[in-house]
This record gives structure tokens, C-alpha cells and sequence, in this order.
């Protein structure tokens, strides 16, 4: 587990300058089976970590830029008429990945953030009372702006629960500029990343935390923390 871990952290951290501690806090939400929340200003590489941890498990990707015109069936994908059979056909959207970032989540309006909830809660997406199971692993990595960022709307309880972690990235170091300014482009590098980990070692650690027992005096002092 933790050779796991460490090959994932070590291998992201090579297109993600100085954001070691940010790195391995998305590789624990990863390996726990939860979401994550990043919230942070444009350009501090909220995407190349998504990326960057798809590729490191060789794991499909897609991503959804969030803006105020934006609808669920943008993310969830929806009923699709044929002409020539006369017949409806269900047309998946970008949601069916094992990574989906949602980037800018709060640009877009409650009625469209809340066509996650489902996803990210119960693992399927429901259309005209017919389930469809998303793939396994399921990662859900959202961006967001600062709450003073013009045209955002903020998260709802309802939302922000389904993410296990919110982190942020800040801007980097001097040092740590510096290397990235002399260094090849960041997402040159992401291309030439190459795969540490299977999906099968990622589904035997996700397996092997969830099976994890914790004593009742250790979760009432958990509560009693919170």
C-alpha cells in the first residue's frame, strides 16, 4: 500500500513542481475511494494534477469546463433520437471516465452542479428512470474559484459532502519557479508520464481500505474532534 502510494506521489510530483504535500493529499482521497475538491486561482495546476494521477494509473480522463450555460446533460449525456429506426438511444457523456475533472464547478448554476450529486454519491447515472453503472474507479476531481471571483455561485452543503478532501495548491516558491521556468513546459512532460500502477492494484487498495476496522473508542474520539 504504501510502495502504492509512494510510486503515484513520486511520479505526479515530476510535472507538479513543489506541491509534494497537495500531491499525496489527492493520492490518499484516490486510494479511499473519495472525490476531490481543489480551490485555488487559474493557473496553479488543478488540471495537470488530475491529469497527471490519470496517466500515472493509465486511467481514462475527461474533463468539463464549467460555465453558466452549462447543462446536466452536458456531463450526464442524455436521449438521443434516430430518425431512420424511430427509436431513442441513450448517448453517455463525459461522466463515464474514471476521471472526471470538473473544472470551475462553482461558474455553473446549482441545477447543473447538482447532476453530480447522483455520480458521485451512488457510482451510476439515472435518465428517464433507466440506471446506467459509471466505470470503476470513479474520481471525481472539481476545481474552484474563490467566492470573490466574479460570476461564481457557491457550492451547497449537499455538494461540498460528496467530496472526502478540499485542498489548495497555492502559487509555488521562488525555488520551485524557478524550475518550472527552466524546466520543459509542464505538460510536455505530462505526455512523456508514464504508468507506475495497473487498475487492478488501484482496486485491490481501494478494496483493502475499505475493509479497514476501526475500534468504536477510536471513532467517538473522531466525533468528539469534530
Amino acid at each position: 500500500m504504501d510502495s502504492l502510494a509512494s510510486a503515484i506521489q513520486n511520479n505526479v510530483s515530476q510535472v507538479l513542481i513543489g506541491k509534494r504535500h497537495a500531491v499525496g493529499m489527492a493520492v490518499t482521497t484516490l486510494l479511499a475511494g473519495g472525490h476531490l475538491l481543489i480551490e485555488d486561482r487559474p493557473g496553479v495546476g488543478k488540471t495537470l494534477l488530475a491529469r497527471a494521477l490519470a496517466r500515472s494509473l493509465d486511467l481514462p480522463f475527461q474533463r468539463v469546463q464549467c460555465t453558466a450555460d452549462l447543462l446536466p446533460t452536458d456531463i450526464l449525456g442524455g436521449q438521443v433520437y434516430h430518425p431512420q429506426s424511430g427509436e431513442l438511444t441513450f448517448r453517455p457523456g463525459p461522466v463515464f471516465t474514471s476521471v472526471l475533472v470538473a473544472d470551475e464547478l462553482n461558474r455553473t448554476p446549482p441545477r447543473t452542479q447538482s447532476a453530480l450529486l447522483e455520480c458521485m454519491q451512488e457510482r451510476r447515472v439515472t435518465i428517464e428512470r433507466t440506471s446506467y453503472p459509471l466505470p470503476e474507479p470513479f474520481f471525481v476531481v472539481a476545481t474552484q474559484n474563490p467566492l470573490n471571483y466574479a460570476g461564481t455561485y457557491p457550492l451547497p452543503e449537499s455538494q461540498l459532502d460528496r467530496f472526502l478532501m478540499r485542498i489548495n495548491l497555492g502559487y509555488p516558491e521562488a525555488d520551485d519557479e524557478i524550475e518550472i521556468i527552466a524546466g520543459e513546459d509542464g505538460h510536455r512532460n505530462l505526455d512523456a508520464l508514464a504508468p507506475v500502477a495497473t487498475v487492478d492494484q488501484l482496486r485491490a487498495a481501494q478494496a483493502e481500505i475499505q475493509g479497514v476496522r476501526m475500534e468504536r473508542d477510536l471513532i467517538a474520539h473522531i466525533v468528539d474532534l469534530a
